[in-house]
This record gives structure tokens, sequence and C-alpha cells, in this order.
């Protein structure tokens, strides 16, 4: 989803699609042509390029005398690329492209919009075909990179009217818009894909589309062209209508907010004040750091000094703190040593199965024959 973060003012946006091979050297080579001929204070590639699939750019150039650029680059291994660019005033739309600082410009391989895979600086016929045409304005419609623009041909044009439009624009704006042509018979199927987004075309004039998110206080009719004369005269309403779109406060696409805090935070071309002011910055950090830590332990020094004074009054007032009393064993119940008493009992002359006195001989206490077994014995006795 787009962020919800705005477009700073002074941050220039583009991205696009390299479609040949060795992106790379291209990028390094125009860097290296434009500081050896000065448009270029410097520019530096990261040292761990070429991790995750991406490459790193950074450049550093003036414009408008005194007024320093700062961008990124980051290019990925399938030639999709992103820009950022930050000035230190509000950005003007007649300073240089930044794109242009890292491209060639009398090349073309690397001014495709990744979108919808058009031209950046060229016409863009849309297709015959019913679904290709609804997919591409409706993948256009949803971009916020690129401003797209739909000019519709009340009849076809000869060579003056297909001048494309990124050629009239200012230069901030070239590598930034996208110009749809809809033949006269498509004028229909045209609005009919844009049904969506509240903006229709009309038959020989032009319209912005507003993006997704659209900028806040959009209205379609205010970036409407009624007339676009396609017969090679300057079309000077449309490009004030696109201007006008371009400097709304528009929402950071998705993607521009990772890329745009790498900028600020991971920039490494830094002139020699610019690296004092940094190392003077880490200095009064690390102060106050210290400083809160040094606070903290004088805190916590007072605290436990304290409780030791609170522990000694304490102790002066109440004497020392008494042992913690254990618990005592737990007492017999009385019903308990009752029963216990009678089982030591013993009954004189009672017979218990397993008391081990169920023999054939029993004896008394003192050793002698039980009386009743002798005078058994005595009447088996059979007389003499």
């Amino acid at each position: 989803m787009p962020s919800s973060l705005t477009t700073p003012p002074t941050v220039w946006l583009a991205r696009g699609h390299h479609t040949a091979p060795g992106a790379a050297d291209l990028l390094r080579r125009t860097l290296r042509r434009h500081k050896d001929a000065g448009t270029l204070d410097d520019f530096h590639e990261h040292p761990e390029a070429g991790t995750a699939g991406v490459r790193g750019f950074e450049a550093r150039w003036r414009v408008a005398g005194p007024v320093t650029v700062r961008a990124r680059l980051d290019l990925a291994d399938t030639g999709r690329w992103s820009l950022a660019a930050e000035a230190e005033g509000a950005w003007e739309l007649r300073w240089p492209s930044p794109a242009t600082m890292f491209w060639p410009a009398d090349e073309d391989t690397w001014a495709s919009e990744p979108a919808t895979g058009l031209r950046l600086q060229d016409i863009n016929p849309l297709p015959s075909d019913e679904r290709e045409l609804r997919r591409i304005l409706k993948s256009a419609a949803q971009d916020s990179w690129a401003v797209h623009v739909v000019v519709h041909e009340a009849m076809t044009p000869d060579e003056r009217g297909l001048r494309p439009l990124a050629a009239v624009l200012p230069p901030g704006l070239r590598h930034r818009v996208v110009e749809h042509r809809a033949a006269p018979q498509q004028l229909r199927s045209v609005n009919w894909a844009l049904r969506d987004t509240g903006v229709e075309v009309p038959r020989g004039g032009a319209a912005v589309l507003p993006g997704d998110p659209a900028p806040p206080g959009h209205g379609a009719e205010d970036f409407t062209v009624r007339s676009v004369f396609l017969d090679g005269t300057e079309p000077a309403e449309l490009i004030t209508a696109v201007t006008r779109f371009a400097a709304l406060d528009r929402p950071l696409p998705e993607g521009a907010d990772a890329l745009l805090t790498t900028l600020r935070e991971d920039w490494h071309l830094l002139t020699v004040r610019e690296e004092l002011d940094r190392e003077r910055r880490l200095v009064a950090m690390y102060a106050d750091a210290l400083d809160a830590m040094t606070k903290s332990r004088d805190l916590y020094r007072e605290a436990a000094e304290a409780a030791h004074e609170a522990l000694a009054v304490y102790r002066e007032t109440y004497g020392a703190l008494a042992e913690p009393v254990r618990p005592a064993e737990p007492v017999a119940s009385p019903f308990r040593q009752l029963t216990q008493s009678f089982g030591r009992l013993r009954i004189p002359g009672r017979r218990t199965e397993d008391d081990g006195t169920s023999g054939t001989s029993r004896k008394d206490a003192a050793g002698k024959p039980d009386a009743r077994e002798a005078h058994a014995d005595d009447g088996d006795r059979a007389p003499r």
C-alpha cells in the first residue's frame, strides 16, 4: 500500500527499468563522465553493492549556485531502478533532471516505466486490444511514482502532432511523465476503463490521472484540458495542468519512504565540513548518554544510602530485629493418645488368634503346664 506520508517539497522521485544488459557499467561510466566534466562534485558506489540483488549509487552536485543536491539510485539485478534526490531547498522544476546525472541523456534503454512498460520520454499509443487497454490504464491509474497523462486524438495527427509532451515540459518533469495516446475511435473504451477514477477524457482533449491515492483536494476537472491541438504548437494549457499537478502535496509512493530514509541516514559522500559536523553530533550524543548514566548512578546511590539510614534509625529505636519464630511441632490429639494406651494393655488369660498360644502344650507364665491340661491327662489315664 502507498505510504500515508507526503512527499517533501525538497524531494524529487522517479523510477524506471533498464531493458539492456550492463546497467551498472552504464551508470559508472555516466557518473565518471559527469565528475570529470565538473557537473558532479562526487559519486560513490556502496562497498556492499550487490547484496540482496541491489546496488546503491550516490551522487552529489550543485544547482542554482550554492544549492546542494544529494541523490541515491538503487539498481536491482532485474534492471529496475529507483531514484530519490533531495535539495537543500524546495525543488524547482527548471533544475536538471536527476535521472540524467546517472543515465546518459542520449540513450533510452533506461527510460521505461516499470508499472506499464511504457516509455518515459515518448508517445505511447494505447493498444487496440480492449483487455490490454484496460490493463494498462488500470495500472497507470494506480501508479503514484509517475504522472500519467491521457491525450485523445480527435483525428489522426500528422508528423507535427506526434511531438512528445516530454519535449516541452520543464526538465524536472521529463522523466516523471508518461504520455498515453488514444486513437479517435478509442474514446469510449478509454473512459469506460477510467470510470472508477472519476476522470473523463474530453473528445480531442486530455486528462491527468490522479494516482492511488489521489492527492488531497484533488479535483478531476482541475486537471482536465478540453482541447489539445496536435498541430505542432506548444500545448500550453496541458503543460500548466501537468505542472500544477506535480506541485501538489502528493503521498509518498510505495517503497519511496525506505529509499528516502536510506538517502538521509546512510549517506557516505560527506564533505570535510559535514564529517566534522557529524563527529560533533556524535560527541554531543555520547556526552548526553554519559550524563544520563551518571545521573542514574547517583540517584541509585542516594536511594541506597537513604535506605541504610532508615534501617539504622529503626534498629536504634526498636532494637535488633527478632529472629523469626519457627512453628512448634504439632500436638497429638487426646483421643489418639488414649487409643494408643489401650492398645498397649494385655488382659491375662485372653486368647487371641495371633498371640502364639494355640499349640498342643501351653504353659503359664511361670513355665508350668496349664491346670486344665493336667486334669484332662488324669481323666484319660486308665485305672490300674
